[in-house]
């Protein structure tokens, strides 16, 4: 599955009688993430978190960041095999999001409208998360094991505690948060992994951010 709206750098001569009307704003080794490619992500993700779209330099630039990551994920999705989602899986969250919040479909279609973005920009989005999930789940909770030792000490250390501060007087047991304290350790060590999986990739695929582009 290609990435959606990757560019080729060597096709963004996007100039009508001598105006700009689209700019580079990143550069991921041969491809580009533009400023429109930024502004339709900042549309979707208002849209699926119910607010306004915060078109500030900062928050485009914190949009452009997570696009670099995606890009280079989906890179490493292309040139290796990990498990592909389908539109089917997506389909109940896209649903659910129409009744929950848009009960009307043409309430749903005006909002669409207003914000600039098609239903297909939202499914998109929503498989790209279901992707993202895949992978990390696939590239780097495998490697992960919590020790009995970490996780004991992280129980008294934080748990424990807080538990006692929380209901004085009533006993804590390690056995009722152990599963909880696993995921916590586990997902921090996920996190890490990634951390310097991306910091690899972003240096092996040469980003580039063009800062008149966020002026």
């Amino acid at each position: 599955m290609k990435p959606a709206h990757a560019i080729p750098l060597c096709f963004l001569a996007l100039a009508l009688h001598g105006e700009i009307i689209d700019r580079i704003a990143v550069s991921v080794g041969n491809q580009a993430i533009t400023t429109s490619d930024i502004d339709r992500e900042i549309r979707v993700t208002s849209f699926l978190d119910h607010k306004q779209p915060d078109f500030t330099a900062a928050n485009r630039r914190a949009t452009a960041d997570r696009m670099v990551e995606q890009r280079l994920i989906l890179r490493e999705l292309e040139n290796s095999r990990y498990p592909e989602p389908s539109d089917a899986e997506v389909a109940p969250v896209l649903n659910q999001l129409k009744k929950d919040t848009y009960p009307a479909g043409e309430t749903y279609t005006t909002a669409l409208a207003a914000r600039g973005i098609t239903e297909q920009d939202i499914k998109n989005e929503l498989l790209w998360q279901r992707r993202l999930l895949l992978f990390i789940d696939v590239r780097f909770r495998p490697g992960v094991q919590v020790t009995p030792e970490a996780a004991h000490d992280y129980f008294i250390k934080v748990v424990e505690p807080a538990a006692q501060a929380a209901h004085p007087g009533q006993p804590v047991n390690f056995d009722d948060y152990s599963a909880q304290i696993e995921e916590k350790l586990t997902g921090e060590q996920v996190d890490k992994q990634m951390s310097t999986w991306l910091d690899n990739a972003r240096t092996r695929d040469q980003v580039v951010f063009h800062p008149e582009a966020f002026q």
